[in-house]
């Protein structure tokens, strides 16, 4: 569900659950990176791209192979947080993304990831399907390879 105005960035809306939290309330660091992946999961799966199917069909996975993450506020316990995730490079088997992870409109965290596309057999890089290419390309902006 791309936001208005900014079509290449596609935005997950995620709450903020007690599982979520530390004992005073406040979102543990390492669910950051779960939401995160979460959103670009669900990325593909509004292009009609599930994990599964390309594990199945194409013998696929990705693997971070790169994450930083600066955290600038908390997020807290019942928080409506947005994920919004856009694709800034796309290679032959290997992308970076850009995700902040937003609390109205304010950035809390800012995660940049490395995607490796690899086979899961061989644990090799492999090209990145064309599916896949083109449903970066949207959230790129349609500019990038």
């Amino acid at each position: 569900m791309p936001d208005a105005g900014m079509t290449d960035v596609h935005v997950m809306p995620i709450r903020v659950y007690y599982e979520d939290t530390d004992a005073g309330g406040i979102v543990y660091y390492a669910n950051y990176l779960k939401f995160a992946e979460r959103a670009r999961t669900e990325m593909l799966r509004d292009h009609g791209l599930e994990h599964a199917a390309l594990l199945a069909t194409d013998n696929i996975a990705f693997a971070v192979r790169e994450c930083h993450a600066d955290y600038v506020k908390p997020a807290r316990l019942d928080d409506l947080l947005e994920v919004r995730t856009r694709v800034s490079e796309i290679g032959g088997a290997a992308l970076r993304m850009h995700q902040d992870i937003c609390l109205d409109g304010n950035v809390l965290v800012a995660v940049h990831v490395r995607l490796a596309c690899m086979n899961v057999t061989t644990g090799a890089p492999k090209r990145l399907p064309d599916a896949v290419r083109e449903c970066l390309r949207i959230h790129a902006g349609g500019n990038m390879n």
